[in-house]
């Protein structure tokens, strides 16, 4: 049995924890968790998406939102076949570019409301479903970008949003989070329960065509979101615990195998799959400092996120070690399965597992390996520590002299 399709066995049970840590649901802490309605997972489904679409939407004007390395490989071409088969009217954005700035977005916008846009289908990475979520509103909305940036500041309905990942990373599919770049290297984020998906296609033959390094690079961003999700210090809670060590089983048991084998169905399904669930644990269980130093690498220095988090990945991890042995122990039951071995014993098997895993990757694990000079890391240290969004929830308070000693130990 392969390890997509495996259940759940002992090891993935719910850790034991305290009374004060199990009082969710109560009046004191409300458990909120929240995701996309519906998840739809089949092998090849992009190859009668017209049919499918026809079965789930009465409305008949798409706009696909993607990048142009996707629509030049033809990558898109059996879905558009499918979907002007069954009648659909199609508009394709492909300005999508990574990290995307306000003119994306605006570009994209101006297209939907040209179109008479009545369907949004995100299809490609992380920024084509970010740029996705925000057309879907604003091809129908009065409200201006600017009045959006923030927590619930979206107004109104939006025309039906559909996602399609074709890489195993971001997770953007199944979060209400829209990331744009909004400076020189400054990003900001618009969450809102609008920006929910009313559809996850998750298709892993899609992702069949990454090459090695993209593949590594966006399992361990998924990677890194289940370890941040089930370490956070804000809306941590059994549902986000139970995506996060599943997802994390996922991820770490088939990374390698569809790095070396990159047709292998049962080891890209399983990171499709993990990367969904990693998604939901932290769209409810928001991600920490792995996230704000990777940032100011892809701001600055253009470094792709899940390679930024790969860079920063272990010396956070080492550096959280002393708050949060006991629930690095507890994934290492999950992905090792569970000993009789100490706490700290087993957290840094699991720290060590995940070293590894990166090295085995194949991933650049020194910021000097991507060219980051070595003069920059006072000024990284210091726009990370503008990431309070981020910063707050890790388990461990960081400062500014923290960051910088992680970044020279990331050098």
């Amino acid at each position: 049995m392969s390890s997509a399709t495996r259940p759940l066995d002992g090891s993935l049970a719910a850790p034991t924890r305290n009374a004060a840590e199990t009082r969710f649901g109560s009046r004191e802490t409300p458990l909120v968790f929240r995701s996309v309605p519906t998840l739809h997972v089949e092998w090849g489904v992009h190859r009668r998406l017209g049919q499918f679409f026809a079965e789930c939407f009465a409305e008949r004007r798409i706009l696909i939102v993607t990048d142009h390395h996707l629509r030049a490989a033809g990558i898109l071409d059996p879905a558009l076949e499918s979907l002007e088969g069954a009648g659909f009217a199609i508009t394709v954005f492909d300005g999508v570019v990574a990290d995307p700035p306000e003119s994306v977005l605006a570009n994209a916008v101006q297209l939907a409301r040209e179109a008479g846009t009545n369907i949004v289908l995100g299809l490609g990475g992380g920024s084509s479903m970010d740029i996705a979520k925000l057309v879907a509103v604003l091809a129908v909305s009065e409200q201006h970008l600017s009045e959006l940036y923030g927590i619930d500041r979206v107004r109104g309905k939006r025309v039906p949003l559909v996602q399609m990942p074709t890489t195993a990373g971001t997770g953007s599919e199944a979060t209400n989070i829209s990331i744009l770049t909004t400076g020189e290297s400054s990003k900001s984020g618009i969450i809102a329960q609008q920006l929910y998906a009313d559809r996850v296609i998750l298709d892993a033959e899609l992702a069949c065509g990454m090459p090695p390094l993209l593949t590594a690079a966006t399992g361990i961003d998924a990677i890194v979101h289940a370890i941040e999700a089930y370490t956070s210090q804000n809306r941590k809670n059994p549902m986000s615990d139970m995506f996060a060590r599943e997802a994390l089983r996922l991820m770490t048991g088939n990374l390698i195998t569809a790095c070396r084998v990159g047709h292998d169905r049962d080891a890209r399904e399983a990171m499709m799959l993990g990367a969904n669930l990693a998604g939901q644990a932290f769209a409810n269980a928001p991600v920490a400092a792995v996230h704000a130093l990777a940032y100011p690498l892809g701001g600055l220095f253009h470094i792709a996120h899940g390679l930024s988090n790969a860079l920063m990945l272990m010396p956070v991890l080492r550096f959280n070690m002393v708050t949060a042995a006991a629930l690095y122990a507890e994934l290492g039951d999950a992905v090792l399965g569970p000993t009789a071995a100490p706490t700290v014993e087993r957290a840094e098997a699991f720290v060590s597992f995940i070293g590894q895993l990166l090295v085995d990757s194949g991933c650049p694990l020194r910021l000097r390996d991507v060219e980051v000079p070595e003069k920059s890391l006072p000024s990284l240290a210091r726009d990370a520590m503008l990431q309070t969004r981020l910063l707050v929830n890790n388990p461990r308070a960081m400062t500014e002299q923290d960051a910088l000693s992680l970044y020279r130990e990331a050098y």
